[in-house]
């Protein structure tokens, strides 16, 4: 014989159900995430990115596709990011459109401080001073010789982003003159450099490879504080004397300015332990670039000391943000 139960009895029997996976309102992903990588396919945010992805697609057990997004220096892709506002969409950027955009343009299709929320860096590219083989010289120290020798006579080409501003200030400090000149394509930038056209270039390492494989190419210095480990015989500009050209071309994710701050950190852990993982720092190396894992709060100080250091070049140098 059964009783009809009241239902105050119901409701704790209910709730003193243990709630499954599916159940938790704090479960995320539900679905697939896609990662705003707001440059071009083959560039060096885009191989870390779609590292990063795959190894976080298996943790999440959803899938993480990445879109990319590219042009005017990563503002498209992350004006694009910020005006999705949607909790299943995150960023894969270099620190630039957010530390550095902001020195060269007055005005912003997003707030930078507060659009954009840190999670976690993912991975350094090394950038590298390289000259043609052309010139037969070895060192930073030899190109200043150069330069000072032949001033307005080496042509010099630096990728978009911090590099024109960081040589600029490496050369007004060491009293150079040298011509800039610009390019569309990277890939066109090194082959001129290849070929002597241009003498000097301030670039990440990726597309240089191929002509310092070649012998065409040397690489005088890299401007982050450590060595790569692709070229390790090659000095960090700091080491080599010329601290002016020291800049760490951090990358890693973000998250929109409504990520609840524990989901942020959760997700923050899963990028730092895939972030140790062996095999993603080996195959980041092959490619010049190093992993890098870091709380969300180390990740948006290292983002301002970057703006902070590119600021106080802009300022030496004259340049002022384009309206």
């Amino acid at each position: 014989m059964f009783r009809i139960c009241g239902i105050g009895v119901i409701i704790g029997l209910i709730s003193a159900i243990p709630p499954g996976p599916a159940r938790s309102a704090e479960q995320w992903p539900q679905r697939t995430v896609r990662l705003i990588v707001p440059f071009g396919a083959g560039s060096g945010p885009d191989f870390a990115g779609r590292l990063f992805a795959d190894r976080l697609s298996e943790r999440w057990k959803q899938p993480v596709v990445v879109e990319n997004r590219p042009g005017a220096d990563g503002l498209i892709g992350t004006a694009t990011f910020v005006n999705l506002r949607d909790d299943h969409v995150l960023l894969f950027s270099a620190a630039a459109p957010l530390s550095v955009l902001p020195v060269l343009q007055e005005k912003l299709p997003f707030d930078p401080a507060r659009d954009v929320m840190p999670i976690s860096a993912a991975a350094d590219t090394f950038g590298a001073v390289a000259v043609s083989a052309s010139l037969q010289i070895g060192s930073l120290a030899e190109l200043v010789t150069l330069a000072r020798a032949r001033p307005g006579q080496i042509n010099y080409h630096a990728l978009p982003g911090a590099f024109p501003i960081l040589f600029a200030g490496f050369a007004k400090s060491a009293g150079l003159e040298m011509v800039y000149v610009s390019y569309r394509e990277t890939t066109a930038a090194v082959l001129d450099l290849a070929e002597g056209r241009i003498q000097v270039m301030l670039a990440t390492l990726p597309p240089l490879l191929p002509q310092v494989n070649a012998g065409k190419v040397r690489l005088l210095a890299v401007t982050n504080k450590l060595r790569a480990p692709i070229m390790p015989t090659v000095p960090p500009a700091n080491e080599a004397g010329f601290p002016a050209l020291t800049y760490e071309s951090i990358a890693g994710f973000f998250g929109s300015r409504d990520l609840p701050s524990e989901r942020r950190d959760r997700i923050s852990v899963d990028i730092r332990s895939v972030a140790a993982e062996k095999g993603i720092g080996e195959r980041l190396a092959a490619v010049g670039q190093v992993a890098r894992g870091s709380t969300p709060a180390a990740f948006a100080t290292a983002i301002e000391e970057q703006r902070i250091q590119i600021s106080s070049i802009a300022r030496l140098v004259g340049t002022k943000p384009a309206q």
